[in-house]
């Protein structure tokens, strides 16, 4: 019976890509969170988000993984060194290297330690040419689980996600379905009876020519790829503004839900 829970991480962790009807996101972590709620008596859970968008594993170590030893919670969800993977020159041996200094604070404290691999990148444009060294790290993830005793929400293994449908129209964030689906799985790792499958099939979709795909990879490559390539020249983060959402309501999370349902 988990009580306290806090998610640690970046902009899958915060929910990118799953607008609440105020605009600010939701995501899996909080949607997840709802699902632990759902097993306590009313009032007896607390929940705190501590994720933001485009932040480094660095970063996160620095700014949220002191915030979440010092709350020492029954569970935390720990997400991290996606963004460094992606960058040019990254060595994913290092990365993981650092990834696991950070897990070990996390596990001295907290009762539960769950994290997370990547995705498998296979059909998304410029990152399927990374899908080897986010494969090595996800290597070293589950490494570094085994070693510390922590549940792994395996992302790469959930087929369900590798339908277009999952994801936002940036490509590189889930939609509002990816997150829920994503948030099921993760109950399902720690044990909870789900209300519905993370591997349910998708409504068949009729389909897509040839040049109806070449046209959405131009319309993706201007309104995303290009602005996402201009933030890293001028070392610029898409979470240099953000606050994190800090501690939530489970009560308010099911309404913002409700809201756009």
């Amino acid at each position: 019976m988990i009580g306290s829970y806090v998610a640690v991480g970046d902009s899958f962790t915060e929910g990118v890509g799953d607008p609440g009807p105020d605009g600010a996101f939701v995501g899996w972590a909080d949607r997840f969170a709802v699902l632990l709620a759902d097993r306590r008596p009313e009032g007896d859970f607390r929940y705190t988000n501590l994720a933001v968008r485009g932040k480094l594993l660095d970063q996160i170590v620095a700014d949220q993984v002191p915030r979440a030893v010092g709350m020492a919670p029954d569970l935390v969800s720990f997400c991290a060194g996606g963004n460094d993977i992606i960058r040019p020159g990254t060595d994913p041996d290092e990365v993981a290297e650092r990834f696991e200094r950070a897990l070990a604070q996390l596990t001295a404290v907290s009762g539960t330690v769950m994290v997370t691999t990547g995705f498998d990148t296979r059909g998304v444009p410029v990152l399927k040419h990374l899908r080897g060294k986010i494969a090595t790290y996800n290597g070293h993830v589950r490494a570094i689980a085994d070693r510390y005793g922590c549940p792994v929400l395996d992302l790469w293994s959930l087929r369900s996600v590798q339908d277009r449908r999952a994801w936002d129209a940036d490509r590189l964030h889930l939609s509002p379905e990816g997150h829920t689906r994503v948030a099921l799985r993760a109950g399902q790792v720690l044990g909870l009876d789900v209300p519905a499958d993370p591997e349910q099939a998708w409504p068949a979709l009729p389909p897509r020519g040839a040049l109806d795909m070449r046209r959405d990879n131009v319309a993706w490559a201007r309104e995303f790829l290009v602005p996402w390539i201009g933030r890293r020249l001028r070392g610029e983060s898409s979470g240099d503004h953000v606050t994190a959402k800090g501690a939530l309501s489970p009560d308010d999370i099911r309404m913002r839900i409700a809201a756009v349902a």
